[in-house]
């Protein structure tokens, strides 16, 4: 590559055997990408639709589903064109957009979760007060805030950095994520203290907001009837295990960046497709299992299908 191509591109090195399975990887990606798609907009299409699905829970889980389509576009269509490439290079604005639209779309799977374990603690500990607590209003701020909060935190390092000096072209994977950082000349301690208070702000403390309200969702269900620890358990356990999934995801991305080079290419190759693949699929489908009002409408979408046919 010249020196003026190298000025402007980075290098993806994160793939393996491109040259051998390049169609291979392309059928099997591109195959994930569409169930994905199919997956997630069935679902969001489902709650739109059907008037008694029109309630704030389903509302937050059709935006996190919306929200994980968002963030595997704006990662499949690029890992796709590289598989069919003779080589897997980015421009350098390209590769900070993709990283910003990656973390300020993975922060706001945490902040969604934590709007929906708001609204699960509104509706178990105080279900006289659920119409007034969680209106339309608060619905529609919430969810603003869970978009809005992450682009404005995330934003604010990638428009710096546009013009820091790089003194390596090459990527260690096959997307654009933290390990940008190791592209530059000089690391700022600066950018790096904002990295982890945005780490808190968008990740940690959802997630200890998350635990503290199903922790007293779990103390005032043990305390109460049946029914009542019957629609918590419904109710929350999708929502903890897609908290779980996430958590994996996020100490997954930090891990990798922090161990960079001692990590093995192999593994860092399988382990990045298969978080690709695993986590939007398994949204859709423990809401759609889980969740059982989701699952009497989708059966019996399938169902009239399956008669048509």
């Amino acid at each position: 590559m010249s020196a003026e191509l190298n000025v402007t591109y980075i290098i993806l090195d994160g793939h393996v055997d491109v040259e051998s399975y390049r169609y291979l990887y392309f059928v099997v990606m591109f195959a994930a990408y569409i169930l994905i798609i199919c997956c997630n907009s069935t679902i969001v299409c489902v709650i739109v639709t059907q008037q008694n699905l029109h309630e704030p829970m389903y509302v937050f889980v059709a935006a996190l589903l919306l929200n994980s389509l968002l963030l595997s576009t704006n990662i499949y269509p690029k890992l796709l064109m590289d598989f069919l490439s003779e080589q897997q290079i980015i421009s350098y604005s390209a590769c900070l957009f993709q990283c910003f639209l990656y973390y300020s779309l993975s922060g706001s799977e945490f902040l969604l979760l934590s709007a929906m374990a708001y609204d699960r603690y509104v509706s178990i500990c105080k279900p006289l007060q659920y119409q007034t607590i969680m209106s339309r209003s608060t619905v529609c701020v919430l969810l603003l805030c869970a978009w809005l909060l992450p682009v404005c935190q995330t934003a604010a390092p990638v428009i710096a950095r546009i013009h820091n000096k790089l003194c390596t072209f090459t990527l260690n994977g096959i997307l654009c994520n933290n390990s940008v950082h190791n592209l530059y000349c000089v690391t700022s301690r600066v950018f790096s203290i904002y990295g982890v208070v945005v780490l808190i702000d968008l990740v940690i403390v959802p997630m200890f907001f998350i635990l503290f309200t199903y922790t007293n969702i779990l103390i005032i269900s043990y305390r109460s009837s049946k029914s009542v620890r019957t629609k918590a358990a419904q109710t929350c356990l999708p929502h903890l295990l897609v908290l779980i999934n996430y958590s994996c995801l996020i100490t997954y991305d930090v891990t990798i960046v922090k161990l960079d080079s001692d990590f093995p290419k192999m593994a860092r190759f399988v382990m990045t497709l298969q978080m690709l693949v695993y986590n939007p699929l398994f949204n859709p489908i423990i809401y759609g299992l889980k969740m059982k009002e989701i699952y009497k409408h989708l059966r019996r979408l399938f169902c009239r299908i399956k008669v048509n046919g």
